[in-house]
C-alpha cells in the first residue's frame, strides 16, 4: 500500500501529465509570457484544453469572457469555437485587452473575431444582451464571483455553458479552515452551481480547477 506521501506525488504527477498532455503552441506561449510578465496569470494548458473542447462541443459562436488573461484563454475559445464565431472578451485593465488583441493577431484571428471591451465585469455584463452567448467563461475577481454566476445564467441561451476558472484556488477551497474572502466566495459559488436546478454541473481537477456548468432548457 502507497504511503500518503506517495499517494500525494502520484497525484501530483498525474495532473502534471495532463496539463502537458496538449502543448501550447507559440502563439500561446508567448501570450502566456506577455501575461505572467504583466501579472495577468492565464489559465493552465489544461483549463484551456477544457474550454476549446466546450466551445467545440457545443458548436460555439458566441462566447463572453470576463477577465482576458493577455490572450490565452481567448486563443483556446476562439479555436474552439465556430470560424464565424466573435468572442466579447470583457478585462478592466486596458493593457491587457491590448496584449490580447496582440495575442490573438500573433495566433491568426482577424480583428473582426473578438470585440474587447475594458471596464469592470458588473459594470459591462448588464449592458449584453440577455440568452444571446453559447458560453460564458469567468477568469477575473475571486470575490465577485457568485455574482458573476446570474449575469451569465442571464447571458445563456438554454444548454449554453458557464465555465469558471481557479475553482479550486490553490487548493484552498478543499480546506474548510481557509476563510479568506476569496476562498470563501469560490467556496460559494460551488454551492451556488451545485444547488442551482437549472444547472449540470462539473468540477474539472485540471489546472486551479475548473467549474463547468450546462443551463437547462
Amino acid at each position: 500500500m502507497l504511503s500518503e506521501e506517495e499517494v500525494i506525488d502520484t497525484v501530483k504527477a498525474t495532473l502534471a501529465y495532463v496539463e502537458q498532455y496538449l502543448p501550447e503552441d507559440e502563439a500561446l506561449r508567448n501570450a502566456r509570457q506577455r501575461g505572467e510578465d504583466v501579472g495577468a496569470t492565464p489559465i493552465g494548458a489544461g483549463g484551456g484544453a477544457a474550454l476549446r473542447f466546450l466551445a467545440t462541443a457545443i458548436s460555439a459562436r458566441t462566447v463572453v469572457e470576463i477577465g482576458s488573461g493577455c490572450g490565452v484563454s481567448g486563443i483556446w475559445l476562439l479555436r474552439g469555437m465556430q470560424t464565424n464565431g466573435v468572442l466579447t472578451s470583457v478585462d478592466v485593465e486596458p493593457e491587457n485587452q491590448r496584449l490580447a488583441r496582440e495575442a490573438y493577431a500573433e495566433a491568426g484571428f482577424p480583428t473582426s473575431r473578438a470585440r474587447l471591451i475594458t471596464g469592470r465585469a458588473l459594470d459591462v455584463l448588464p449592458r449584453l444582451t440577455d440568452g444571446a452567448y453559447d458560453l460564458v467563461f469567468c477568469d477575473a475577481l475571486k470575490r465577485e464571483y457568485p455574482d458573476y454566476l446570474p449575469e451569465a445564467l442571464r447571458l445563456l441561451r438554454p444548454g449554453g455553458v458557464v465555465a469558471f476558472d481557479n475553482a479550486l484556488l490553490g487548493d484552498k477551497v478543499a480546506d474548510p479552515t481557509n476563510r479568506t474572502p476569496d476562498t470563501v466566495a469560490v467556496r460559494e459559488l460551488g454551492r451556488l452551481v451545485r444547488e442551482d436546478d437549472r444547472l449540470t454541473p462539473m468540477l474539472i481537477p485540471v489546472g486551479d480547477g475548473l467549474l463547468a456548468a450546462v443551463k437547462g432548457a
